[in-house]
């Protein structure tokens, strides 16, 4: 287990949870901010790639579980990503359709926040970052709002992978969750 919430693991993937993550990832209406969705090998494949940022990056996107049932319901993280030719430190986050507007993505994406500025500066993973992004399309509202509760705002637009993106951002002197305590390092 990497973190806790009040309703939430978040720990890292694993093969195992495959068919938990092809709910999500291989679902159009979940993912259709997406090209396309997920088959099974192209989930296959991300959990590899998530993996593999855990073993080089000590991060990741992380397997969201239900404590009250164990249950798998998406994923959410911080990984690196290029943008205009800087790395940035990005949240991010993908929800099981019927488990959306529960505010199971802000919970997590909050600990992630706070796990960033608390916990990896502390230890040197994010390289000392400032601030903590996330990349959104513009017509993605959900994952717009999750972004906006938990204090990130526009800072600019630009070119992702060739789609248009606004980049969210919070600056970790404009942070509220650096003296809370909503989750728990295991």
């Amino acid at each position: 287990m990497i973190l806790e919430t009040q309703r939430l693991f978040l720990r890292e993937m694993t093969l195992s949870d495959l068919d938990a993550l092809l709910l999500v990832l291989g679902d159009a209406e979940s993912m259709r901010y997406y090209p396309k969705p997920f088959d099974r090998e192209m989930v296959e494949k991300w959990i590899d790639r998530h993996r593999c940022n855990y073993a080089q990056h000590g991060l990741g996107l992380w397997a969201m579980v239900l404590k009250a049932t164990g249950e798998v319901i998406g994923d959410c993280g911080l990984v690196w990503q290029e943008v205009e030719g800087h790395q940035e430190l990005e949240i991010g986050y993908h929800i099981r359709r019927d488990q959306q507007m529960q505010g199971y993505a802000t919970e997590a994406a909050s600990a992630c926040q706070e796990y960033a500025f608390n916990v990896l500066d502390s230890v040197g993973v994010a390289r000392r970052r400032h601030r903590v992004i996330s990349l959104i399309r513009p017509e993605n509202i959900p994952s717009r709002r999750v972004a906006e509760k938990n204090g990130l705002k526009i800072v600019q637009e630009t070119l992702w992978r060739d789609i248009p993106h606004y980049i969210y951002a919070v600056q970790r002197s404009e942070s509220k969750l650096l003296t809370t305590s909503n989750f728990s390092e295991a």
